[in-house]
């Protein structure tokens, strides 16, 4: 997928050695280390699936990591479990993290982000379950991003959101 925010084409890969880790910098610590000390082992060990958006193979804009996940179904509020098949686990996909460069900060590329992990997560849904997307927010200002998105609180953990997977489907038609 190709994007052009503020002029610049944008394209999704998947982390590769030619991407320059190093120099990325969210002002996140634990983000900015995540990706330049970690993300590779995880990858290689496939505990998540990392995602680059990147101008020009090399420079990393921002990035996000996928994983397969379950939540309980008591943990989902009860109208929303009523719609579920009553097993006690739920499948789900987690976006662990998501993070823009400070370098690419104005131009939407969280939403961009987000959106294509959505719809990674939608199609990968069709070959293996997925009820919904489950994120962490770090702070009340990333609680407030993915509530701009529909994502809904799952009382029992804080700051954990979910989206589930029909409003994803609405979503991209």
């Amino acid at each position: 997928m190709a994007t052009k925010p503020g002029g610049t084409a944008f394209r999704f890969e998947l982390l590769d050695p030619a991407h320059d880790r190093a120099s990325f910098s969210c002002g996140v610590d634990a983000l900015d280390k995540y990706l330049q000390q970690q993300a590779g082992q995880d990858v290689r060990k496939r505990v998540a699936a990392l995602f680059i958006m990147t101008p020009d193979g090399k420079t990393v804009a921002g990035y996000y990591t996928l994983s397969q996940h379950s939540v309980r179904l008591d943990a989902i509020p009860e109208s929303l479990a009523r719609r579920l098949p009553r097993y006690p686990i739920v499948p789900a996909t987690l976006i662990g993290r998501l993070a823009v460069s400070t370098a690419f900060r104005g131009r939407r590329l969280g939403e961009l982000l987000l959106m294509d992990a959505l719809h990674r997560c939608l199609i990968g849904s069709r070959q293996v379950a997925s009820a919904a997307v489950i994120v962490d927010a770090k702070d009340d200002g990333v609680r407030a991003f993915y509530r701009r998105y529909g994502f809904l609180d799952l009382p029992e953990v804080s700051n954990r959101l979910f989206l589930p997977m029909a409003t994803i489907m609405n979503l991209f038609g």
